[in-house]
């Protein structure tokens, strides 16, 4: 599927597997930028031990405001990572649940999909049990997330944006809006009704979040209320605040400061208004370099082999 790529929306028809770089920046093998247990996910997510997530280097999307672009906005030779065939990534999933991850959280895979599903059955073959989440930008192709049916039992994917204008100059994907809708629609279908355990802890479901953009706020409520309206309690919604100004929006005239209080008081307003229940909010200044972890392997993340 590498051959003549069309994964992601963007469709380049790059010839990957000679080692050519998609619009995604990379190659057919694939590359982790992190494995790690991270505390700053939901809280049915994380939980206390901690979520088992991937990094993969590179993103078919492409944000100006990124905030991993460490790992994503670079030229190719410059990013970071580890290569690892599909045997080594399930072994990466089985050290993590060893140590008491709750899931197995796949940030940014869209580019790596095909590869990402065989090392799933692969892990779940040698014992993986926990569950599988797919983090993602929301611009996913509806066939390229069929080809995740049955193996991922959470999907925590983002709607950034509602207007073209906005999605086409932040992120040069005026279709943004209509790809999200439709991949969140796969989404559900795929994984149904939210299911927790006896910890509170997500088995299965759909929680969809929204970055608040400074400047934007008319543009989230609308996002809210298209999928409170469209979707009701079938999906929970994550709200965040945490905007963070990366060195390259400093001089911005929106996206070089970050969301005020004011500014996200008015989004809850809109979920108030709505009576929405099934939601999680972010209190206090949460806009802080805790929430963009250092992308290298560290001593206790699981090791390359």
């Amino acid at each position: 599927m590498f051959k003549n790529c069309t994964l992601c929306p963007r469709s380049c028809g790059v010839n990957r597997e000679e080692g050519r770089n998609g619009v995604c920046r990379m190659g057919a093998e694939v590359r982790i930028a992190r494995a790690a247990l991270h505390m700053w996910e939901e809280p049915c997510i994380s939980g206390e031990e901690g979520s088992g997530t991937v990094f993969f280097t590179g993103c078919p999307l492409g944000c100006v405001f990124c905030q991993n672009q460490q790992i994503a906005h670079l030229k190719n030779s410059e990013l970071p990572g580890w290569t690892v065939t599909e045997e080594e990534l399930a072994s990466v999933f089985l050290d993590l649940q060893a140590q008491k991850a709750n899931n197995i959280n796949l940030v940014t895979g869209t580019h790596f999909v095909p590869a990402i599903a065989a090392a799933i059955r692969i892990a779940r073959e040698q014992g993986l049990t926990i569950p599988v989440v797919y983090n993602t930008s929301g611009y996913e192709k509806v066939e390229t997330l069929q080809l995740l049916d049955g193996l991922v039992d959470i999907y925590l994917p983002d709607f950034k944006y509602m207007e073209e204008s906005t999605a086409r100059e932040y992120s040069r994907a005026a279709d943004y809006p209509e790809i999200a809708k439709k991949a969140v629609q796969e989404m559900v279908r795929q994984t149904g009704s939210p299911e927790f355990d006896a910890r509170g802890m997500m088995k299965k479901g759909v929680i969809v979040r929204h970055l608040l953009l400074p400047g934007h706020v008319k543009e989230a409520a609308s996002i809210v209320e298209y999928l409170y309206q469209t979707y009701g309690d079938q999906i929970y919604l994550s709200l965040m605040n945490q905007y963070t100004p990366m060195p390259q929006m400093q001089e911005h005239p929106l996206l070089g400061r970050k969301v005020t209080r004011r500014e996200y008081m008015r989004l809850m307003d809109v979920v108030f208004d709505l009576d929405i229940e099934q939601a999680f909010v972010q209190e206090g200044g949460t806009a802080k370099e805790s929430f963009i972890p250092e992308f290298t392997l560290n001593s206790d993340s699981p090791k390359m082999r």
